[in-house]
């Protein structure tokens, strides 16, 4: 199996495990740092491991290819179907800082705020308040705020997800997702991973600028909100 084939369950068994809570059998992302959980497979006993760390209330996103069971005890919310793409050239030519009013910045926990406030404005997927420790973050300010970001998520060896790419409405059209999501990506290659991210199948937007930066379809993938009534 490839490592992406569960993206999830591979980066929380490995890269992020010190941000998670679980076993063997199936872990979950901390409450505060995003809704993503796994188990290791589809067996009886994985799937209740996972059950087990869902409480009366709460929600779980699950993310891999093929067809996602449900364990007992959970309810699917909603499901959709997305796809994983792969960057198959060197991004690091196309990267540029551009002109002093579009300058990216490193984002700090003290930007955690502005994070927060523009992904709930924009919805680039489950974002949490401290979704940013996930990884690397890259932002573009302006003198009324943050106007765009884009940085890591998910990560296991050899590979890291690009992702929480979005805008702020009032800069739409400036290019700074292509600029924010090409240089993420470029900085994940030269420490020697492959980049990689997700997009919903209907996002061709989307999907067409990941594909004019270099990325590729390499996969379907399935993705379910599971939750646990209260």
């Amino acid at each position: 199996m490839h490592p992406l084939d569960r993206p999830v369950w591979a980066s929380l068994s490995t890269s992020l495990a010190p941000l998670s809570e679980g076993g063997d059998l199936a872990r979950r992302l901390l409450p505060t740092v995003n809704l993503f959980g796994a188990s290791r497979d589809d067996t009886p006993e994985s799937l209740a491991a996972l059950a087990a760390l869902v409480a009366p209330g709460e929600q779980l996103y699950l993310a891999q290819v093929g067809t996602i069971a449900v364990p007992p005890g959970l309810t699917l919310l909603k499901s959709a179907t997305g796809v994983q793409m792969l960057a198959e050239q060197d991004l690091r030519p196309l990267v540029g800082r551009g002109d002093d009013t579009a300058a990216w910045e490193v984002l700090q926990d003290a930007d955690a705020a502005d994070m927060l406030a523009l992904a709930r404005l924009t919805e680039p997927g489950p974002f949490l308040a401290r979704t940013h420790t996930m990884g690397r973050f890259l932002g573009v300010r302006t003198p009324n705020g943050l106007a765009a970001m884009a940085g890591e998520r998910l990560r296991q060896p050899g590979f890291t997800e690009v992702s929480g790419v979005c805008t702020h409405p009032d800069h739409r059209g400036r290019g700074l997702a292509r600029r924010l999501s090409a240089t993420v990506a470029a900085v994940i290659q030269a420490r020697g991973e492959q980049p990689y991210l997700h997009a919903w199948s209907t996002n061709r937007a989307a999907i067409s600028l990941y594909k004019q930066l270099g990325f590729r379809v390499r996969t379907e993938i399935q993705v379910a909100v599971l939750g646990r009534p209260g």
